[in-house]
């Protein structure tokens, strides 16, 4: 279900250069329904996370997925009747978000004891991550070679994500519910702590757990998104005039590796994650600033090599600073609030994903290069930023704070 709430959102990126072709939509046109997808997916996000701590995360999982594949039939219709793209791109945020932000929960509680007793609270934190980055990787690059070379591209291209959903969902119905009940964590406090001599939990809502989330996530969310979206949206239509009649799979190749090379970091960050608990978060934004740094002579020749290594980099920052947020979250959030502090995370990364639409209104004051090495000055502020708001947290590496 992640993997397909991923592919749902990059299927349409790797189709903007065909829906400029193919339907005659300007430049604006095209970036602004792809920035529509966020309008709906915040509002998906701060819904859908209340509601699955609330009502379980099974169910509004399964909702969502419903939601999901009627945006894709809508765009689907969207290939006769422009009219449609608008409300399939906004159901396919709203869908999307909700998807994130009980699948993220359900799937890290999945990961972890009762129910698994052998995945580490690290990599059961980052495993929904995991999977939504499969799905942007595999969605676009199969939406590009079917519009490459199967028949009225701008509907057929849509068809494996509703195979990969309706197969999901199917799937996804025999599995358990892992929301605590809400005795749960008072019956358990008592007997976790039992002949250890440790003194109770704190909650997770006290002003010191608050302030600590903010320091730590707000300066690094926006980037998540920001990199990757300047990868596979903005370049590949800045380079595209060398690659007549292969812009499509090239737009494609673009969405597989951004977040390609975001799961090839995962070792990576793993390891940084062992050494502090910060060095994950400040090596996303660093990485983030030398891709944009790339990108701006990238745009400034044309070279589309040089725009998939800069998009390469780019989808390595993503993968970085994705890891450290969604493990950071899981730490911090107490079991009972996993999916709405989950879903905040989740809504203030994909903030970034306004970032091509900035840039393309910019562009014609600043220029492009110009608005990417700006890009990469923001980095390095917000990665100093970063270091001085959490210099005070010593602890090396995240621990969980009780079994689960």
């Amino acid at each position: 279900m992640m993997t397909a709430s991923g592919w749902s959102a990059n299927q349409f990126s790797a189709l903007l250069g065909s829906y400029r072709s193919e339907m005659g939509l300007s430049e604006s046109a095209v970036t602004g329904l792809f920035a529509v997808y966020v309008v709906g997916l915040v509002p998906g996000l701060l819904i859908g996370g209340p509601l699955a701590d609330r009502h379980g995360r099974r169910p509004v999982a399964l909702i969502a997925l419903g939601v999901n594949l009627l945006s894709t039939c809508l765009l689907m219709v969207g290939a006769a009747t422009t009219g449609w793209l608008l409300p399939g791109r906004f159901l396919t945020g709203l869908g999307a978000g909700a998807l994130l932000a009980a699948g993220s929960a359900w799937v890290k509680e999945l990961s972890s004891p009762p129910f698994d007793l052998t995945t580490s609270p690290g990599a059961a934190a980052k495993r929904s991550g995991m999977f939504v980055s499969a799905g942007f990787a595999s969605g676009g690059l199969s939406a590009a070679l079917i519009a490459q070379w199967a028949p009225y591209p701008l509907l057929t291209a849509y068809l494996p994500h509703l195979v990969l959903a309706v197969a999901a969902g199917a799937v996804a119905l025999g599995a358990p519910e892992s929301r605590p009940s809400r005795s749960r964590p008072a019956a358990a406090a008592p007997a976790s702590a039992e002949g250890s001599g440790a003194p109770p939990v704190a909650p997770a809502a006290t002003p010191f757990r608050r302030a600590r989330f903010w320091r730590a996530i707000l300066p690094v969310a926006p980037w998540v998104f920001a990199a990757p979206t300047v990868g596979f949206v903005t370049l590949p239509g800045l380079v595209d005039g060398g690659l007549t009649g292969w812009q499509t799979v090239y737009a494609g190749v673009a969405t597989a590796v951004v977040p390609g090379a975001g799961l090839a970091v995962q070792p990576a960050a793993r390891y940084l994650a062992t050494r502090h608990r910060l060095a994950t978060g400040v090596a996303g934004l660093l990485v983030i600033a030398v891709g944009f740094a790339l990108a701006a002579p990238a745009a400034a020749t044309e070279q589309p090599v040089l725009a998939l290594a800069a998009a390469a980099v780019l989808g390595a920052g993503y993968g970085l600073t994705l890891s450290f947020g969604l493990t950071e979250v899981a730490a911090l959030a107490p079991r009972a609030r996993l999916a709405r502090l989950t879903s905040l995370f989740w809504t203030l990364a994909y903030t970034g994903m306004f970032t091509p639409y900035a840039i393309t209104a910019l562009s014609t004051t600043f220029g492009v290069p110009a608005l990417l090495r700006a890009g990469a000055l923001l980095a390095v502020l917000g990665c100093a930023a970063f270091v001085l708001l959490n210099r005070g947290e010593r602890r090396p590496a995240l621990t969980p704070r009780c079994p689960g």
